[in-house]
């Protein structure tokens, strides 16, 4: 019997996952070298869908004091994106990192798996980090992920409750792994009055940092339902500008064919227990 590759990959994330990496790793905290590594691992926590850095706790320049943990919701979403760092569903031990006497509450985290011996999971959001010599946002670069960016001339309409938002023939497909196809369409062939700024903004360790759009006039209680990358990263080039519909949230055709609406993150609560 074939193993879908996919699906099995993504069925792993009810355990820790970790991964060496090879490159060298530093973080820094107000101009302050915290960690300077070639010794550090990729950790995926149970139903995490991105890693935090590992690093060897001896290349740690900071004290490491155990704190109580934060509390673990009933209610929490079977998948978990890059947020609430302080939530650990594996057994270890909560730590504040101390640096130059600032405390970073709960921003480190020492598991009790014997495979990751000596090492601590560090925070992202307290520290500035680098591999080798270039920046990194949002979090590290995942060694089993990549994107890709096609232009395509298919028929992209995105509608909601029968009112088009966006049509064209002039579509950017960005593939990344694990996640939905992504149709960045040029603002030209979206229907902007239809959209109003959002204040919310992500960082994507590929693409980088995305501003938000919601519908116009508060309908569906102002929920984010677009965003574009004015200033993207080299591997999202191509989309600069564009403006990009949550597939979870809307309704999408390709040359005419309706397209399920797919199971992510981003998902509703209730659509994201069927994940």
């Amino acid at each position: 019997m074939a193993l879908r590759l996919g699906t099995h990959l993504m069925s792993l994330h009810d355990r820790m996952l970790y991964e060496p990496v090879s490159r060298r790793v530093r973080c820094h905290l107000d101009g302050v070298t915290v960690c300077d590594t070639t010794g550090a691992a990729l950790v995926w926590e149970p139903r995490r869908v991105v890693p935090m850095y590992a690093v060897p706790e001896a290349d740690l320049a900071a004290r490491l004091v155990p704190t109580e943990p934060t509390p673990v919701p009933e209610d929490l979403p079977p998948i978990l994106g890059p947020v609430n760092f302080g939530l650990h569903l594996d057994p270890g031990t909560s730590l504040d990192v101390v640096v130059d006497g600032t405390v970073l509450k709960g921003a480190a985290y020492r598991p009790d798996d014997p495979d990751l011996a000596g090492l601590v999971v560090l925070d992202w959001h307290p520290f500035e980090w680098a591999e080798e010599d270039h920046p990194v946002m949002g979090h590290p670069h995942d060694a089993f992920k990549r994107i890709d960016v096609l232009p395509s001339s298919r028929h992209v309409v995105v509608s909601l409750d029968g009112t088009v938002l966006a049509d064209t023939r002039d579509a950017y497909a960005l593939h990344e792994t694990f996640l939905p196809v992504r149709w960045y369409l040029p603002a030209a062939d979206v229907r902007m009055e239809h959209l109003a700024p959002s204040p919310t903004t992500t960082v994507c360790a590929y693409k980088g940092q995305a501003s938000y759009w919601s519908l116009a006039g508060g309908r569906r209680g102002g929920r984010n339902i677009a965003w574009t990358y004015p200033d993207p990263l080299h591997d999202a080039l191509w989309v600069k500008d564009r403006v990009c519909f949550y597939s979870e949230r809307t309704d999408l055709t390709l040359d005419g064919e309706a397209v399920p609406r797919p199971v992510s993150p981003w998902s509703s609560p209730e659509d994201q227990a069927r994940f």
